[in-house]
């Protein structure tokens, strides 16, 4: 039987180094978030998109798609991991997993995507993590079974307190996709990708 996996993408952080929300960024004549949307939405049936900072400029670039639900993370300042449990507290109860993505990563590829699910449906491993050139990104699935660990696990460690407690449970999937690992943090990594620089202040 295959399993249901829904998406949550995280997109509450402050973008201090960036100076600009990262998530209007643009790519290809679309923002961040619309460009990672349509992947994520090319793969599951349902999105859960987590905003905190900048929460009332981001909201208006989020597609109009009865397939997103947005929710808010009031303590965004704690970091990725409280968003992360806010968004898995919008995942249906029916589903038996998600698939986690950040908002600064908009180049993964959706053959990436897709092949996490896979392997998932394949190993029924519980946590399966996209890797490029030896080094693990984004996006990570996690099954239903490991949700309430990471809703225990301390926000400071982050989501890695879950992945790291057993790594015989882990399933790492190999892709030729520079995008899992490509942080785009500061207008400078922009500039190293090829990609218009953050627009002016004012604007």
């Amino acid at each position: 039987m295959t399993s249901r996996v829904e998406g949550i993408l995280l997109a509450a952080g402050e973008s201090r180094r960036m100076g600009y929300p990262k998530p209007l960024l643009e790519i290809d004549g679309k923002t961040f978030i619309e460009k990672i949307g349509a992947t994520m939405l090319a793969v599951v049936p349902r999105l859960v998109v987590v905003l905190g900072a900048h929460a009332d400029r981001i909201r208006p670039a989020i597609p109009h798609d009865g397939r997103i639900e947005i929710v808010e993370n009031p303590n965004y300042s704690l970091g990725q991991l409280s968003s992360l449990k806010i968004g898995l507290g919008a995942i249906q109860t029916d589903s038996d997993a998600v698939i986690v993505h950040l908002a600064d990563h908009p180049m993964a590829r959706v053959e990436s995507f897709r092949a996490i699910v896979d392997s998932y449906q394949r190993t029924a491993k519980p946590i399966v993590i996209a890797r490029s050139a030896g080094r693990r990104g984004h996006p990570v699935l996690f099954d239903r079974s490991v949700f309430a660990e990471l809703h225990r696990a301390p926000e400071g460690e982050g989501a890695r307190h879950v992945v790291n407690a057993d790594p015989s449970r882990v399933e790492y999937v190999d892709l030729d996709d520079p995008g899992i690992n490509l942080d785009l943090d500061t207008p400078a990594d922009l500039a190293r990708a090829g990609l218009p620089p953050p627009p002016q202040k004012g604007r």
